[in-house]
Formats: C-alpha cells, sequence, structure tokens
C-alpha cells in the first residue's frame, strides 16, 4: 500500500548522508525492496529533486530478446504515491532517430527493472512532483558498438544539468539456479570471492572506462544484469568526457541478499552509487 511503502522508502533515506549530490546520473538495484531497499536509498539520496526535471530510467530487458531499445507506449505510470508521467517530447525526439522500438504493453508490465525505481523516483522527487517527467527506455543485449551508439545519442541529454539517469542494475547473480559458480578459493568463502569480483567490477565502472569493463565482462562472465544499461552510460560518459567534462564516479553501497558458503546456496548482489559533475 501507499502509506506503507512511503514509511519504508522514509525510513531507509533517513539513514543515508547526501556526500555526492547532485547526482547526474545513479546506478541502483532493482530486486525486491526488502532485499535491496536500503542499498538502494544509498544512490537516491544523491538526488536533487530542486534541479532536476527530467529522469532517463534505463533498464535492463529480462523477459523479451531485444537487441535495440524499446520505448513505452503508455504516457503514465502508477505508483503507490503519486502517477509519474513520461515525456512525450523526449520519446518523439528518440523516435526519430530510428534507433527505437516500441515495447508491448505486456512487455512493459512484466519487466521489473524499470518499474522497480518508479516509487523510489517518486519519492526522490516528492518536494516537486508536478515538475519533472521520467523517460524509460528498456535496454537489450547490446553489442559494444551498439552501447557506443546509444552512449553517443544519450551523452546530449546527460551534459544538461536539469536531467539525470537512473541505471537500473543488480550485481553477480551467483548459483546453480543463475548456472554461475565463479569462485576464486583464494578470496575464502564464497561470498568473499564474489564480493572481491563486484568490488572488480565496480572499480573498473569507476574508471570510466566502457572497454576495461566490456573486457572484465569477457574474462569472467559476472552476471550483471544490467550489464548493458551500465555500458551505455560509460560511453555516454566518454562522449562527454572528450568534449572537456570532468566527472567521477562512486559506489557508496555494496549487498548481498545472502552469503554462500556452499555450492547449494544462491545470492544476489546490489551496489548503489552516483555520478558527479566537477
Amino acid at each position: 500500500t501507499g502509506p506503507q511503502l512511503n514509511a519504508q522508502l522514509e525510513g531507509w533515506l533517513s539513514q543515508v548522508q547526501s556526500t555526492k549530490r547532485p547526482a547526474r546520473a545513479i546506478i541502483a538495484p532493482h530486486a525486491g525492496y526488502t532485499y535491496c531497499g536500503s542499498c538502494a536509498a544509498h544512490a537516491y539520496k544523491q538526488v536533487d529533486p530542486n534541479i532536476t526535471r527530467k529522469i532517463f530510467i534505463l533498464g535492463p530487458s529480462h523477459h523479451v530478446p531485444l537487441s535495440r531499445c524499446a520505448l513505452s507506449s503508455v504516457d503514465i505510470y502508477r505508483t503507490p504515491l503519486y502517477d509519474l508521467r513520461i515525456d512525450q517530447k523526449i520519446y518523439a525526439e528518440l523516435w526519430k532517430t530510428g534507433m527505437f522500438e516500441r515495447m508491448s504493453l505486456q512487455t512493459d508490465e512484466d519487466e521489473h527493472s524499470i518499474e522497480m525505481h518508479l516509487p523510489y523516483t517518486a519519492k526522490a522527487m516528492e518536494s516537486h512532483k508536478d515538475e519533472f517527467t521520467i523517460i524509460p527506455v528498456l535496454v537489450g543485449a547490446l553489442s559494444e558498438s551498439k552501447e557506443q551508439e546509444f552512449g553517443k545519442l544519450f551523452s546530449k541529454y546527460l551534459a544538461d544539468p536539469s536531467n539525470l539517469f537512473v541505471v537500473s542494475s543488480d550485481f553477480c547473480h551467483w548459483g546453480q539456479r543463475f548456472r554461475y559458480s565463479y569462485y576464486d578459493e583464494s578470496q575464502g568463502e564464497i561470498y568473499r570471492s564474489i564480493e572481491h569480483l563486484d568490488k572488480m567490477g565496480m572499480s573498473i565502472i569507476e574508471q570510466l572506462d566502457p572497454v576495461s569493463f566490456s573486457n572484465y565482462l569477457k574474462k569472467y562472465h559476472n552476471t550483471i544484469c544490467g550489464r548493458h544499461p551500465i555500458g551505455v552510460l560509460l560511453n555516454a560518459i566518454n562522449e562527454l568526457q572528450k568534449n572537456g567534462m570532468n566527472m567521477s564516479f562512486s559506489f557508496l553501497n555494496y549487498a548481498q541478499s545472502s552469503q554462500c558458503r556452499n555450492w547449494q546456496d544462491s545470492s544476489v548482489s546490489y551496489a548503489a552509487g552516483a555520478l558527479m559533475v566537477h
């Protein structure tokens, strides 16, 4: 329910510092709030509702094979807090590029990678709730060159201080049910190995280098479900850095749904971070 959810979000946000505000982009998880709500708060606390007017939400596609990116076919996303309006003007600009397809209503309703960010977005922005729009983008399994193309396209939006990018991703999905069981015994327990692997990836993201991030994924195959949205963000940042913009990304929190100690266990990792423009 609305009041219950509102109280939960308020609780998590109240426990976190806003050290990286105003964020121009955040990376935050999209699992059930009981697992990752407190982690996500670290990212959302860096959003400044006083300057943010357009929020791009980039989420990976979990249910449909998609080789490009897709846009929603609705005007409004409902949340238990209040309705969020999709920016039809920006959607029209994106359509014109010919690079996007349309999400079916079914896909839109099934996909949680964007949905899980809507209440947090609404909460972070509630002091200016009639003054902003959202631009949800479902990101497919993009090739490196497509990540570059979309990065270039979104870079001009990322350059604007009144825009915010929310990049939706969980980190390592470990265990038999995810068909992923990388284990570096030199790290100790399995959950320590997972943390080491995730933090390696996180520090590469902090270096803002899309090529190193691709190479890391090729080498370890870490099951970071939002790797393509992250790749798009890194390429957009890269484009702006070429034009002399000075930016830094820092992760603020890391968590695991449970601590894996044997092969039967499974867990999902979560990380929250923020991009600042200097």
